[in-house]
């Protein structure tokens, strides 16, 4: 099970969640997320995570081009271009650049579930209000994305063990599902969720 923690913001955080075992960690850079983090801080946070570890820079409201540079500047491993802003011919020129590209999508876009449909190295499907840690009805996912796709979305160390026996999803992405208050990550919380996904 591929598990990514997203919205970290701290040093802290970046420890806590790869000590864990986290394949992935995300950080925000959007301008309505209260968990955004300037692009500065981003690339500070990127250069603690260990080889191995995936570092990914989030964008939901940047012009595609300033996506990449933003990614190149933090020197993240990934660009996640997150939300229906991004199209197939947005995601082909990001991956045109060389960069390695997660699309994010949700049932409520309409997009395309296939993994690699805009040439995308992995596919996320999230709530229809990314980061708001709303659950959504798995039950609505007739059928689920084959290859490298995560489930996101109200994901917490309570449910997730659920989600990951009811979708088989080949990974899992946990934001708000992790944090004592909004845009605020709980240690405890993160440790907890990767071990049960872990034992899922």
């Amino acid at each position: 099970m591929f598990i990514k923690v997203c919205g970290l913001k701290t040093p802290d955080d970046v420890r806590v969640a790869t000590d864990a075992g986290a394949d992935a960690v995300g950080f925000v850079h959007n301008t309505a997320s209260v968990r955004s983090i300037p692009l500065e801080q981003v690339a500070a946070l990127a250069a603690l995570v260990p080889a191995g570890v995936a570092s990914v820079l989030v964008v939901n409201d940047l012009p595609v081009a300033d996506a990449i540079d933003a990614a190149r500047a933090s020197g993240v491993d990934v660009l996640q271009l997150h939300g229906p802003g991004y199209g197939r011919e947005h995601v082909a020129r990001a991956v045109a650049s060389g960069l390695r590209v997660w699309r994010a999508t949700s049932l409520a876009d309409g997009d395309d579930l296939r993994v690699g449909a805009f040439g995308e190295e992995a596919l996320l499907l999230d709530s229809s209000v990314p980061g708001s840690g709303e659950t959504w009805d798995l039950s609505g996912l007739a059928e689920p994305p084959h290859g490298h796709w995560l489930l996101a979305g109200g994901l917490s160390p309570v449910n997730v063990a659920d989600a990951i026996r009811a979708v088989r999803p080949w990974g899992v992405d946990v934001s708000s599902g992790v944090e004592v208050t909004r845009g605020t990550k709980g240690h405890d919380l993160i440790r907890t969720f990767v071990a049960a996904a872990r034992e899922a």
